[in-house]
């Protein structure tokens, strides 16, 4: 243990001199933390072999610990990774991740994800099955240098179970609370030496766990299917070849947001109450996926090449009672349809030289289609059109023509980029020095198509309370218009390592991050009621369209002090970091003041995120395993000055600086143990207990820092029966039934939250042929 204690403290006082030096070099790179929470292989195209040894901050998460944690989702993995906040919010549309201070909601995300090395582009997809994972990598910091656009918060890399390295049949059945069922099936096998073949077919299903009391019903169902075809071929030559083909189909129901406002009575009744679920209107999300990625690649004694094709399709539509009342207010529909290419071609040299370099070019074409129409009812009419209209005069009264009318909204949305890239690597003695440079180049179109067809009648109140017909009017839209938005970065990245030996190593890195602009198609139907209103009633406020539909690119600079470090031959593990972000542009979802129901993405001037990171593995004695990590973060805007609306409607200029940024939680805590106990009865195998936290907090919910969700913690455990031909678990999540919320929002100008996961309790049969 002294000397342990000793190497530690040699990383992290060594010489100020080394580090000022380093700094002037101008070093960087995505570092940050590496633990080994698994004996994996590492095989990756772009980084090291052994990332321990990279100056790169990581969690590897190996094939065990992906099974005895129920690690079914990359939001699983949510706070045991330093810093890493993968919440489950309304859908597995939704598929949001925060990193140290970094993330939004919606559109672009600050997490790239890598499957089998094929990039998963539509961030609505990135909530899906990981059947038979091998290992997932998730590397933190910016990795804009070699993984280019919307990584600058980090990147997963998840690695399927390949048929070269094992064959047999496996078998997972698993029941749980809520009703939930996940059943896989899978196949490994060798056609001849050197190629094999894996088809895995999975299945689940849950009815779910919070009543919406308007239908009666459960609002949180899902149903999930999907399979994966893989096969790879190795030459004794050097050339290797991997396809892999996968499919999902989803359907769900979701969004169990809870209101939080004072009680609504409706007829002398209560129709809902504070914390209660209830709305009336169908909510649902189908999603039909399909990709396949093809790898070849060649490797001679001084270099490789790698290409990686991928094809994308993804069909999905959102059907949502906007309003979460059981009231008429509106509907939304977003069906849209979406395919992507993608190829990245990947040169490096090969060896143990001095010198390493790596050269890159990737490219991509996306094209999405999506019809969007709202429809407004009875409710929503009366409520946010001519409550307005009819408060200018009490002497005149409009009245719709109908109960409800569509707002009709089609996009066609075209995206294309490329990039150059470039890494080289120079070591001499225990320094190593590596330096990078990325050129992208993305450019976006948005053809859009606003539809009204409705009319109202204004009437004249007279002395005695009848109304005289003044005028019919008839309320026709039908914009078109296109959009276009080019990106252009230079991204660089440089960092200095210092090796004590293989595995233990001081770095600094610094490296820039970037997030590309778009566009906020969510927000047209709130431009096209208040264009019917100014247009045609001379109230509310038209939006200037340019403005609110676009978004800016975002930018960071992460600057960053690093350690892998390891003694008592491995006992213990571990890995820290520094982290200072600062952040220009930085995107917010936020919820537009008012009445207004859209969400959108908007730019804050500037923010600036520091904090640190530290992972531990101890193994005292051969079958006890501890681990714990935790993150620390405090992102706080540094100029944000914005236009907000007061409670009574007014338009007030508010200044955010100083303030911390909403959704990223300040703290992650997880720690855990594993006590593996042999049985000495050959059939029966061990018995692994296991017992640990997960815990976040404080998450503050808005930008004026008034509403958040204070630092709470979740307890886990498992029995488990082990053996090499089956396994039996049960297990608990949330054992002590804690109460959260993973998520606050305002919809024309009601609050609502989202409920974490109640206690959950399940037993899971693994069998292997």
């Amino acid at each position: 243990m002294k000397t342990c204690i000793r190497h530690i403290l040699s990383v992290l006082l060594l010489p100020a001199a080394a580090i000022v030096s380093a700094h002037a070099a101008g070093d960087e790179t995505a570092a940050d933390t590496t633990i080994v929470v698994d004996k994996v292989q590492v095989t990756a195209i772009k980084q090291g072999r052994v990332l321990r040894s990279q100056p790169v901050a990581s969690t590897i998460v190996g094939e065990r610990a992906i099974e005895r944690g129920h690690v079914g989702a990359i939001k699983d993995l949510s706070h045991s990774v330093p810093n890493l906040h993968a919440p489950d919010y309304g859908s597995r549309m939704t598929s949001s991740i925060y990193v140290r201070g970094l993330g939004a909601r919606i559109d672009q995300p600050v997490m790239g994800l890598n499957v089998d090395n094929v990039p998963v582009m539509n961030k609505d997809n990135y909530d899906t099955e990981l059947a038979d994972a091998e290992r997932i990598e998730v590397l933190r910091g910016p990795q804009s240098t070699l993984y280019g656009r919307n990584t600058m918060g980090g990147v997963i890399n998840v690695y399927t179970l390949s048929p070269l390295a094992y064959q047999g049949v496996r078998l997972v059945a698993e029941y749980g609370s809520g009703d939930t069922y996940r059943l896989r099936a899978s196949s490994y096998y060798l056609l001849k030496p050197g190629l094999g073949m894996a088809v895995t077919g999975y299945y689940t299903r849950t009815d779910g766990f919070f009543d919406n009391l308007a239908t009666g019903e459960k609002c949180d169902w899902e149903r999930l299917g999907g399979g994966r075809w893989k096969i790879q071929w190795r030459s004794p030559k050097g050339v290797g070849i991997d396809n892999t083909l996968s499919f999902s189909v989803l359907d769900q129901g979701g969004y169990p947001y809870a209101y939080i406002g004072e009680e609504i009575v409706l007829d002398g009744k209560t129709v809902l109450g504070k914390g209660q679920i209830g709305y009336n209107d169908p909510s649902s999300y189908r999603r039909t996926n399909l990709s396949d990625g093809l790898t070849i690649r060649y490797e001679a004694a001084r270099f490789s090449v790698s290409s990686i094709t991928s094809y994308q399709y993804s069909d999905d539509c959102m059907t949502l009672d906007q309003d979460f009342l059981p009231l008429s207010y509106f509907t939304l529909t977003q069906a849209r349809t979406e395919h992507t290419l993608t190829e990245d071609l990947v040169f490096r040299s090969r060896g143990r030289g001095a010198y390493g370099w790596l050269f890159g070019a990737f490219g991509f074409y996306r094209h999405s289609r999506m019809n969007a129409p709202v429809l407004f009812k009875k409710t929503g009419i009366e409520e946010l059109i001519l409550k307005h209209i009819n408060a200018i005069s009490p002497e005149y009264v409009d009245v719709w023509d109908s109960d409800e009318f569509e707002l009709g909204s089609r996009f066609r949305n075209p995206t294309a980029g490329g990039a150059l890239y470039h890494e080289s690597t120079y070591a001499t003695g225990r320094w190593r020095f590596t330096a990078g440079l990325r050129f992208d180049y993305e450019y976006a179109r948005l053809n859009y198509r606003n539809t009204a067809d409705t009319g109202c009648k204004t009437y004249k109140v007279l002395a005695d309370g009848t109304r005289e017909l003044l005028d019919t009017k008839p309320i026709r839209i039908d914009n078109s218009r296109t959009l276009h938005r080019s990106f252009t970065e230079l991204l660089p990245k440089f960092t200095l390592l210092y090796a004590f030996d293989e595995v233990r190593n001081l770095y600094l890195s610094v490296s820039k991050g970037y997030k590309a602009g778009g566009f906020n198609t969510q927000m047209f139907s709130d431009v096209l009621q208040q264009q019917i209103m100014k247009d045609f009633f001379h109230v509310g406020t038209k939006y200037d369209v340019s403005e609110v539909v676009s978004y800016d690119p975002e930018y960071s600079w992460n600057y960053e002090l690093g350690s892998h470090f390891s003694c008592m031959d491995g006992a213990v593990r571990g890995d820290f970091a520094l982290f200072y972000i600062d952040c220009r542009d930085q995107q917010l979802t936020v919820f537009p003041p008012g009445t207004t129901t859209g969400r959108m993405m908007t730019n804050a001037g500037r923010t600036r995120s520091l904090g640190g990171e530290l992972s531990l593995q101890i193994s005292p004695w051969r079958n006890l395993d501890l681990n714990a990590a935790y993150g620390y973060t405090d992102a706080r805007f540094v100029r944000f000055a914005t236009t907000d609306r007061s409670e009574a409607g007014e338009p007030v200029r508010v200044d955010y600086k100083g303030n911390r940024i909403p959704y990223a939680p300040a703290q992650t805590l997880s720690a855990g143990a594993s006590w593996t106990i042999p049985t000495g009865t050959t059939w029966l195998g061990d018995v692994v207990l296991r017992a640990g936290i997960r815990s976040a907090g404080r998450i503050w919910w808005d930008e004026r820092n008034t509403l958040s969700q204070p630092f709470y913690t979740l307890v886990d455990a498992s029995v488990r029966i082990e053996h090499a031909r089956y396994s039996i678990d049960l297990w608990g999540r949330n054992l002590a039934g804690r109460t959260y919320d993973v998520f606050h929002f305002k919809s024309i100008g009601n609050s609502f939250v989202q409920r974490g996961r109640p206690r959950t309790l399940g037993i899971t049969l693994n069998i292997n042929i």
